[in-house]
């Protein structure tokens, strides 16, 4: 999915190693955005699955990065079912070996509460490395 009047951030970086997102420019889009960085060629995320990843969170507003999985211990496990409605609709489809831009509007991320350092209204640049589907 993508939409034209928006600039998607620039993706670098190795798979393996945390990623490097580009500030965004330009207006941020108002439905959600998908790009595969890295394609996987193992097992497919369903909206049943339950993952295993490595995200980085940047927000949209200030192009900085709120949080990171890369800089814990280890990866984060969760089902898909209880994550914010960006992942469950931008992650299916997602292969383990992958690594997935998603650029989720405030209306699928948190909304106008946001979330501990998450402002209000705030659209969400993620990049998930899909370590683990079961």
């Amino acid at each position: 999915m993508t939409d034209s009047t928006a600039t998607l951030p620039e993706v670098t970086g190795a798979a393996g190693s945390a990623p490097t997102i580009a500030a965004p420019k330009g207006t941020a889009p108002t439905t959600l955005q998908t790009k595969d960085i890295i394609v996987g060629t193992g097992a497919e995320v369903t909206a049943a699955s339950t993952l295993t990843v490595q995200y980085t969170l940047m927000a949209w507003s200030s192009g900085k990065i709120i949080e990171s999985s890369w800089t814990g211990s280890k990866p984060a496990t969760f089902p898909l079912a209880g994550v914010i409605q960006g992942w469950q609709q931008g992650l299916p489809g997602a292969k383990v070996g992958g690594r997935r831009l998603l650029v989720i509007p405030p209306s699928l991320g948190y909304g106008a509460n946001g979330s501990g350092p998450i402002g209000a209204n705030e659209t969400l640049i993620f990049v998930v490395d899909i370590v683990g589907v079961k």
